[in-house]
């Protein structure tokens, strides 16, 4: 039986093990943000984490060692350096996070300065995975594969479905100016004109903004017909609100992120929230014909939490970390070179996990084979419409 004394996963404590009162062989940390005002999809994205934990301690851990979860609150990148100090110090066997790309780019260096790997299950941001670093992989698709996907549900079936020609098109594209928000929206904005749009306002805002009228404006002026938005939950809801006390209204709303995949902010929309498209992580409403396991996740959900997931944060995390703790089995050994070896040679395809995704990594750590989905908001439900194999539902188009 061997420890894995020098990995150093960013995960969470982890409420109950399978084996109940057993003492846990491998301690992981979890590094999400906890509190603040990322709190709910980081707490969300940190129960796919647990969840994929409890079901692998039940089949008795990796290789035989049970995985105890070392909780870690980050909710800016300040206190995600000082909080992977801790888990290092801690003597965690590896850094599972992070859900904001913000938290990830900043703690990434600190556990591959100290030579521990680093497990990114939701972060996007495509520059943190383009520094060179040996030791961190990430399982989702990033911000370079997030604009074009945008774009190319737009153009391949947004607009055609709603009879608008692209010579035609005004497009705004508005962001939270963090590397999140900011990746995507150039991605967009290059992928657009690739295609001949017209990009009429590119327009950046924070996160925290309470304000987002002067932009309504620049876009009501500018007379655009479609707007990108890549937002997190409560400038979404801005955005909606001030957009409709200012009489603006798009054609076509495309959201890229949490903010426009939970149920919480369609319910604080209201009905201006049907007809909206949403680029995101896989939800839960996919077909599980092309899912083995998405019902075995559900019920766990339901089981451990006692409510439906909130958003598709929770499976995404879910999915990653078992490709990961597999992998680590795979390995047999603490050393980390090992420990990148294994995931490397890491290969799933599609269709044969809880989400549809398949797995190939990359030299620079990242899983070239997640990708993203496409989903709108029908009747205050967000049904999966592409891709075809495991949607759920067909686009209503307004025209």
């Amino acid at each position: 039986m061997f420890k894995f004394n020098k990995i150093v996963l960013a995960l969470g404590v982890c409420g109950a093990l399978a084996a109940g009162n057993a003492a846990a062989d491998m301690k992981v940390g979890a590094l999400f943000p906890f509190s603040g005002a990322l709190a709910l999809l980081g707490q969300e994205s940190y129960r796919g984490l647990e969840l994929a934990v409890n079901e692998i301690n039940a089949a008795g851990g990796v290789n035989g060692e049970k995985i105890e979860i070392i909780k870690a609150d980050a909710v800016d990148p300040t206190q995600a350096v000082s909080e992977t100090k801790r888990l290092i110090s801690s003597n965690v066997a590896g850094v599972f996070g992070s859900y904001a790309s913000g938290i990830s780019y900043a703690a990434s260096p600190v556990t591959e300065l100290a030579g521990v790997p680093y497990f990114e299950l939701g972060a996007t941001a495509h520059k943190i995975t383009t520094r060179g670093y040996k030791y961190l992989f990430r399982s989702n698709p990033n911000t370079a594969l997030y604009g074009v996907s945008v774009v190319n549900a737009l153009h391949d079936t947004i607009a055609p479905g709603m009879g608008l020609n692209p010579k035609d098109i005004k497009i705004g594209i508005i962001h939270e100016d963090g590397p999140y928000g900011t990746d995507v929206a150039a991605t967009e904005k290059k992928r657009a004109q690739e295609l001949g749009y017209t990009v009429a306002e590119v327009l950046p805002y924070s996160a925290k903004a309470v304000d987002l009228s002067s932009l309504i404006l620049r876009l009501k002026g500018a007379k655009v017909d479609v707007v990108l938005q890549t937002a997190y939950q409560n400038d979404a809801i801005l955005f909606f609100s001030q957009a409709r006390a200012a009489g603006f209204k798009p054609k076509v709303i495309i959201g890229a992120g949490g903010g426009y995949s939970l149920a919480d902010t369609a319910k604080a929309v209201g009905a201006d929230m049907n007809g909206v498209f949403d680029l995101d992580f896989p939800q839960s409403s996919i077909n599980p014909a092309g899912a083995p396991g998405l019902d075995k996740f559900l019920e766990a959900y339901k089981a451990t939490y006692k409510s439906d997931p909130q958003s598709g944060h929770s499976l995404t995390n879910y999915v990653g970390a078992k490709a990961f703790f597999e992998a680590i089995g795979n390995a047999k050994s603490t050393d980390k070179d090992k420990i990148r070896e294994a995931v490397l040679a890491y290969k799933k395809p599609a269709g044969q996990t809880a989400n549809g995704w398949a797995f190939d990594f990359g030299e620079d750590g990242q899983n070239n084979a997640s990708t993203f989905y496409v989903m709108q908001w029908q009747d205050g439900k967000l049904v999966t419409i592409a891709p075809s194999n495991l949607a759920l539902g067909k686009p209503v188009f307004k025209k």
